[in-house]
């Protein structure tokens, strides 16, 4: 509620979520080569990042939350001018960062260094290399059709919660505005060219965006999409949760997932999070209009799209557990962890303390 909610919470809040994301050994952790993280997974360190503050949220509106967040980064990443691109929007997402922290040196500092290791991790990668990336960035996201009002506005999404591409704009860098065929000979020499008409109003880009650590970034994808104030509501369509229905994960238990998860509850077990205690209470964020509004969508939410934490018992057989063992061992982190973290071991005794 506005009346409870200062200045100074909302710097707390930020300072807060903010310190935690950008974690030295959090972030460590990201940048070693791995798989992309599983559906659950990544809902488990939102979850986690959400709630590392005074803030908390109920279940409907942290659903409501997390499709935000994935439907605005798949938005991102989709409309990409091209793969390399997808860097300009991190940094963007960085930099915005940055402003909402820029009078805390500390954390601004672990901002700057996460910039710096993006900067020397991909900087020197090759255009395939980025496209490889985009294209599994967009497996992960394919079946996810969330509708967004503030996408639904701007007629970048449709009313079946796909997005559309534009046919007008800028073309990506280093390339030309298509309405023009050149043929060549053997000798590699021009000997025609061909203009034809296309249907949209392409321009050339007047410059490249930055990759800097300071700089303009030019790419406006991954800016603030709430720059001019409107409400904004997340709904599942029809059509949306028949494609859900078909894409559901398999839930036949994966003997190797509960050893997946408990060393993300290692990685996240390294992370503090305040608790509120005494008279400081904490927040409730609300995505809702009323608290009605929230518990009734807790309560027609698609069971497909829920994101609930399962036993899954993988010590039975000696033999398993010793592979088991193996893996894990080979993912361990090198750095010791502090003897506080030995009750947060296994991930459902971790949330259950959220």
């Amino acid at each position: 509620r506005v009346d409870e909610w200062t200045d100074v919470d909302r710097k707390r809040v930020m300072n807060d979520i903010i310190t935690t994301m950008f974690n030295k050994k959090f972030m460590d952790e990201l940048f070693k080569p791995q798989e992309l993280y599983s559906k659950k997974a990544l809902r488990t360190v939102y979850d986690r990042l959400a709630h590392a503050s005074i803030m908390r949220l109920n279940q409907a509106s942290m659903d409501k939350l997390y499709d935000l967040m994935t439907m605005a980064f798949k938005y991102q990443v989709l409309l990409c001018p091209r793969p390399r691109d997808i860097l300009l929007v991190t940094f963007n997402h960085l930099d915005a960062i940055k402003d909402f922290i820029h009078d805390s040196p500390g954390i601004l500092n672990q901002v700057d260094e996460t910039l710096r290791q993006l900067i020397e991790t991909y900087s020197c990668l090759s255009d395939g290399e980025f496209q490889l990336i985009r294209q599994t960035l967009l497996i992960f996201f394919q079946d996810m059709h969330i509708r967004v009002s503030i996408f639904l506005k701007d007629k970048v999404q449709n009313s079946n919660g796909r997005f559309v591409l534009p046919i007008s704009g800028p073309v990506p860098w280093g390339t030309e505005v298509p309405g023009l065929i050149r043929m060549f000979n053997r000798n590699g020499d021009e000997v025609k060219r061909t203009e034809f008409t296309t249907d949209g109003n392409y321009v050339t880009p007047q410059r490249e965006g930055s990759f800097d650590l300071y700089g303009d970034r030019v790419l406006k994808l991954g800016t603030n999409m709430y720059s001019v104030s409107r409400p904004v509501e997340t709904h599942m369509s029809g059509s949306s949760k028949n494609l859900a229905s078909h894409a559901k994960e398999n839930i036949v238990p994966n003997p190797l997932a509960k050893e997946e998860l408990n060393f993300l509850a290692r990685l996240l077990g390294g992370l503090e999070v305040e608790k509120p205690g005494g008279s400081d209470t904490g927040f409730r964020l609300n995505l809702f209009t009323t608290d009605e509004e929230e518990e009734h969508a807790a309560l027609t939410r698609p069971e497909e799209l829920s994101y609930k934490v399962l036993n899954i018992e993988a010590t039975q057989e000696p033999g398993r557990r010793a592979e088991l063992s193996r893996i894990l061992g080979e993912l361990e982190v090198a750095e010791p962890r502090p003897e506080s973290c030995g009750k947060g071991e296994d991930l459902l005794a971790l949330m259950d303390g959220l």
